[in-house]
């Protein structure tokens, strides 16, 4: 069974950093690119970033170009997403999902930036 559980959300002022992982299990988790998807309160999903399998190459949006960074670990079957400069516009539920937006997902973890 594929479970991915996401951790480290919290609540930060503007200019803050969070460093957000994610656990994941039941799957070869080197033969998949992973993504991070947030989605603010009353709004769609939207994608963060993605790292490739085997390259390791990586995507961003551009609201979060320069400010945040994804990484994997295929050893630890972990995925992290250190979040830098936060934003308010930046608050949201934050979860790992395989392949991409649709496939399996987390349940998220919270990020409130706020002052």
């Amino acid at each position: 069974e594929v479970q991915l559980v996401e951790s480290g959300g919290g609540m930060v002022q503007p200019g803050g950093s969070l460093r957000l992982s994610c656990a994941a299990t039941g799957f070869t988790f080197s033969n998949y690119d992973m993504i991070w998807v947030r989605q603010a309160p009353g709004k769609g999903p939207e994608w963060v970033s993605t790292i490739k399998s085997g390259t390791g190459w990586t995507y961003y949006a551009d609201s979060v170009k320069g400010r945040f960074t994804i990484s994997r670990d295929n050893a630890k079957m972990l995925l992290y997403l250190q979040m830098n400069s936060l934003k308010p516009e930046d608050t949201g539920l934050y979860y790992c999902a395989r392949g991409h937006t649709t496939g399996p997902r987390g349940q998220g973890t919270q990020v409130t930036v706020s002052s």
